[in-house]
């Protein structure tokens, strides 16, 4: 009987060249968004950074152009033009057509780097509407376009630095003797945005700069008529002194430790400040490895065994005393902690190269650090004296928050089912299926409880604003009542035992008046979930309420307007969807549509209400515009960086007045203020 089967050899697909990278972008930048773009850009700049790492460059120039291109210049020794001996092309073809080329295999000219593993700037072109390549070596500039990662012609030698061809001029004149100068502009078939955001690029340039130490960066905006340059000669330790810039720090200037160990470069920057929130960066090969890894398994270890050992050597630990744990060494603690080895080498658990894999570092990092901070406690005993005093007193508090939080659990237990009176939670026991909403005030909760879907909404009210928990230990932040309802009620636990996957709501949504003290208890709570349940935010649980603040009534017909550009729009008898703005909340989370509602239609005669309190509406009005899952929006809260977001906190809810205040004057014109 004939084999039915019609899967054979010439259903074998064959993709040559590009075809892989257009075929499955994702699996070569990560994605098509916003993200992959800038990792489009991120793979040029770190071929210029492992130019640096080698220590053939020193300048990295970044232009953003108009309609969507953006050049990225270096003055490193170029790439090679001559024909490759094997493929009989240029050299210059061959790392930019063809994938897994380049000096960075092999015995190559890069012993460190970050890039994708030779596929960088292959997959950019793959992806490239457009791009163009020039290189510069011994006084001579050669080129090549490509379209979609095709040559347009043969990589040739180039007399004049403009080509009059190009929809743009390049912002500055490249005047160095060698280097690599890539234009590309990102395909719109392929990307769903070509558009470059000058703060993202910004931000991820000024931290190279931070990570390298003596490479300058200069990035330009043509766009808007800006630019910023960053140098530092002191790399880490600058990052840790800004990161510190707003908080009280306990040893008056950070650690340095920089150490070589079988070949594997160690750097560690530290301080300790008086909050007590950590602060730590993890990098390996310039890449920011945000889940960690061994190297910072290694710091930790390093870390507590110093502390334990000098505070018990000097008298600080009573011989019966238990040994100080790692989370007490961590709290107000900030730490950047950056290795650098072989990239043939190096491993990752995963292809975003968050987490670094490979085991033989934890011990490299942990003796550099452990030798490091030996020699730094003996050369400097009064630092030493305020470090263990800080870590002393957050030992203490760990105990008692330990206490409290066993007294807590204890207590709920007692309660029945222990979940708080306040709760009106709701049918649905799929925590993927359920949603919590934190209402502020009896009143707007009383009318949530009547108008909320009872299968699937819970409403948790809350009375009144919640402890400010930027500088609020354990011990003090469950002594606070609204505060342990709402751990209670979301089934996490807090402190050492919380287990995320407990959590009873897959939407955490606060819902909150639109007036100053709505704004108020809103960052209170997210100061809350970012400093003690910051997983909530990654795993995107928390979501921001949007209340209308208008009602305009035209006869029979009612509509909500949510700003006050969407009420001009009524009031011009427009149709309108009410969409809300993508205003970041606290400039560290983006907003996200979730549902809009009901566009709206034009008739006779005009009522405005301004609604100031979710008080105000009835049960219906709130269902509708609120709470209906059809109807509804919600903005999505997300951290986009930590350590700008961490910044933002310290600034807005910590204790030093300066800095707040100077964010007030600067953007004082842009507060609307209801009074």
């Amino acid at each position: 009987m004939p084999d039915s089967n019609p899967y054979g050899a010439k259903e074998i697909q064959v993709l040559e060249g590009l075809e892989p990278v257009r075929k499955r972008p994702g699996m070569y930048i990560g994605s098509t968004d916003e993200r992959g773009l800038w990792v489009m850009i991120k793979e040029i700049i770190d071929n210029s950074v492992d130019e640096a790492l080698a220590g053939r460059c020193s300048n990295v120039w970044i232009d953003l152009h108009k309609d969507d291109y953006v050049t990225i210049t270096d003055d490193g020794f170029g790439i090679p033009w001559e024909e490759h001996p094997k493929l009989k092309k240029s050299a210059l073809e061959v790392a930019m057509t063809v994938l897994h080329a380049g000096g960075k295999f092999g015995e190559g000219a890069y012993k460190v780097s970050g890039g994708l593993h030779g596929v960088g700037a292959s997959a950019v072109n793959a992806l490239s509407e457009y791009m163009r390549v020039e290189t510069r070596r011994g006084g001579k500039t050669f080129g090549q376009e490509y379209h979609q990662g095709q040559p347009k012609a043969d990589v040739a030698e180039i007399k004049k630095s403009e080509d009059a061809s190009l929809p743009f001029k390049y912002y500055f004149d490249w005047n160095t003797k060698s280097g690599v100068r890539t234009t590309f502009k990102a395909d719109s078939t392929i990307m769903t945005t070509i558009e470059h955001k000058f703060e993202t690029v910004l931000r991820q340039v000024k931290n190279r700069a931070y990570l390298v130490a003596g490479l300058a960066f200069h990035l330009y905006d043509e766009r808007e008529d800006r630019e910023v340059h960053y140098y530092f000669d002191s790399g880490i330790i600058a990052l840790v002194k800004h990161i510190n810039k707003n908080k009280e720090v306990v040893n008056s200037a950070p650690i340095y430790i920089h150490k070589s160990i079988n070949e594997v470069d160690v750097e560690v920057g530290l301080q300790y400040t008086d909050s007590i929130a950590q602060n730590i960066e993890s990098y390996a090969n310039v890449q920011s490895t945000g889940d960690g890894g061994t190297h910072l398994t290694g710091f930790k270890t390093a870390l507590t065994r110093s502390v334990n050992d000098y505070a018990r050597k000097n008298g600080y630990l009573k011989e019966k005393e238990d040994n100080l744990t790692g989370d007490d060494t961590l709290e107000g603690l900030t730490a950047v902690i950056a290795i650098k080895m072989d990239s043939e080498q190096l491993q990752f658990e995963s292809q975003t190269k968050d987490k670094l894999g490979n085991a033989e570092v934890a011990p490299i990092v942990s003796q550099a650090t452990k030798e490091g901070l030996d020699t730094y406690f003996e050369e400097n005993p009064s630092e030493a004296r305020r470090i263990i005093e800080k870590v002393l007193i957050a030992s203490r508090a760990r105990m008692a928050a330990r206490a409290a939080k066993e007294a807590v659990l204890r207590k709920g237990a007692l309660e029945g089912a222990n979940l708080p009176g306040k709760l009106m939670d709701c049918q649905e026991k799929d925590p993927a299926n359920s949603e919590l909403y934190l209402v502020e005030g009896e009143s707007a909760g009383g009318t949530a409880g009547q108008g909320r879907d009872r299968k699937t909404q819970a409403i948790l009210k809350l009375k009144g604003k919640i402890l400010n928990t930027e500088r609020a230990r354990l011990d003090k932040v469950l002594e606070f009542e609204e505060i342990k309802n709402l751990i209670i009620a979301l089934g996490t636990g807090i402190g050492d035992n919380i287990s995320y996957d407990k959590v009873r709501y897959h939407r955490i949504i606060i819902m909150t008046d639109a007036d100053v003290d709505g704004s108020h208890i809103r960052t209170l709570l997210l100061t809350f979930f970012f400093r003690y349940l910051p997983e909530l935010i990654t795993r995107g649980h928390i979501y921001i309420a949007q209340p209308p603040l208008y009602k305009v009534t035209r006869g029979k017909e009612v509509n909500y307007a949510y700003t006050d550009q969407q009420l001009d729009v009524l009031l011009k008898g427009t149709s309108l969807k009410a969409v809300e703005e993508a205003t970041p909340v606290l400039d560290l989370v983006e907003g996200e549509e979730v549902a809009p509602s009901a566009a709206t239609k034009k008739t006779p005669g005009i009522y405005i209400q301004r609604y100031k309190g979710l008080g105000e509406m009835n049960k219906d009005q709130l269902w509708e515009t609120t709470m209906d899952p059809d109807a509804r929006i919600l903005k999505l809260v997300k951290v986009e960086d930590a350590t700008i977001a961490d910044e933002t906190f310290t600034m807005l809810m910590g204790d030093e007045v300066p800095p707040r205040k100077r964010f007030i004057q600067t953007h004082a014109k842009q507060a609307i203020l209801d009074v």
